[in-house]
């Protein structure tokens, strides 16, 4: 992708047209998005006192209780740059909100740091041979690469912070149309890297052994590493659990969580989405400096064996399945609600859109790509 680098604090706007776009097409899809809402509660829990983010997968008690923090949604935001510079916006584009499980995302980005750093050695060595406990002593475990986990087909078995792998057995994702009837039906597991399955305690672990590498939490070395270095603002959080602590030295490090699945994970404006969005479409570079290194997400954003639609927990378009209406280079950070963090390579297009309703998200999706021309 050409075009600049968004200073701190600011942006470089530009006319739809003299981005080769047309204003009438992008003020048609910001309409479209702020008529087509979420249907999740603004409170985020229903009527019935059932919290959005387990009734959504049909969790069962007693995991169906957030066990982190929840807080209020926002309305549909959006922004759409080309180029690097903002040639639409709409919403509360500042709004620190919760994402759900884009954060899984940013989860794939701290295991390129670590990556980078030395840290991990080659992402298809054993995590047992890095584990400071025992999540990884069972012969099933042992088998288990790095790789497996960025990819979800690691088939990890075992409990992380009071939720044991079995409750997202049998769980869908990706569709909107995905059956999950049969999710927490307890399964026969498959040897590591054999079956894909969406599986938010397993990220979690994957979270957990990547802050016993660092020794710190993943906030911190996402402020430190990417958020500042790109310019983004202060005004964002990374929470784990109530219970997600682990002790260094006699200090207390919250490891944080992939998602906000049972609460807690990354609460964060569509600005600052947009400037990690851009750094994912520049190659890991900003303005002059590589934080994540090319050959890592270049292998972030190629396509699983088990499953072409997803890569190091970023979902892609391969084969243009999972939004038709777009590009098939696509490259997607996505949670419920909907939010959707989309690098289009072949339109030098990054657009964020928040709290969509999720069966209009291909239909929007096109409306920006059709007003590029």
């Amino acid at each position: 992708m050409s075009g600049c680098f968004p200073p701190p604090g600011e942006w470089a706007r530009v006319e739809p047209a003299a981005a080769g776009m047309s204003a009438q097409g992008l003020d048609d899809a910001a309409g479209f998005a702020q008529a087509h809402d979420s249907q999740w509660p603004t409170s985020l829990y229903l009527p019935d006192g059932r919290y959005i983010g387990t009734a959504y997968v049909g969790d069962k008690p007693p995991h169906d209780q957030p066990i982190g923090p929840v807080r209020p949604r926002g309305g549909p935001a959006g922004v759409v740059l080309r180029g690097g510079r903002m040639a639409a916006q709409w919403g509360d584009i500042a709004r620190p909100d919760t994402t759900y499980s884009a954060a899984k995302s940013y989860v794939a980005l701290m295991a390129g740091i670590a990556l980078d750093d030395g840290l991990i050695r080659s992402l298809d060595d054993k995590v047992a041979d890095y584990a400071q406990d025992d999540g990884f002593a069972s012969g099933h475990n042992r088998a288990i690469t790095w790789r497996h986990l960025l990819q979800q087909t690691s088939e990890w078995q075992g409990e992380l912070w009071g939720k044991p792998d079995s409750v997202d057995h049998n769980r869908q994702a990706g569709s909107h149309n995905a059956d999950n009837s049969r999710k927490g039906t307890l399964r026969e597991l498959e040897a590591p890297g054999t079956r894909w399955e969406y599986n938010d305690v397993r990220v979690n672990r994957l979270a957990c052994s990547l802050t016993q590498l660092f020794r710190r939490s993943l906030a911190d070395v996402l402020r430190e590493r990417i958020l500042e270095p790109i310019g983004a603002s202060a005004n964002w959080e990374w929470r784990g659990y109530d219970n997600a602590r682990l002790h260094f030295d006699g200090r207390q490090v919250e490891s944080v969580s992939g998602g906000g699945h049972w609460g807690g994970g990354l609460f964060i404006s569509a600005q600052d989405h947009a400037r990690v969005g851009l750094l994912v479409a520049r190659g890991g570079e900003w303005a002059g400096r590589q934080l994540i290194s090319r050959t890592y997400l270049a292998q972030m954003t190629a396509p699983s064996a088990v499953n072409p639609q997803y890569g190091f927990m970023w979902w892609l378009n391969t084969g243009r399945q999972l939004f038709p209406s777009v590009p098939a280079d696509g490259v997607f950070a996505l949670g419920g609600g909907q939010h959707m963090v989309w690098v289009a390579p072949s339109l030098d297009l990054v657009a964020v859109l928040r709290w969509v309703d999720k069966p209009h998200c291909d239909a929007l999706l096109g409306r920006i790509a059709a007003a590029c021309r």
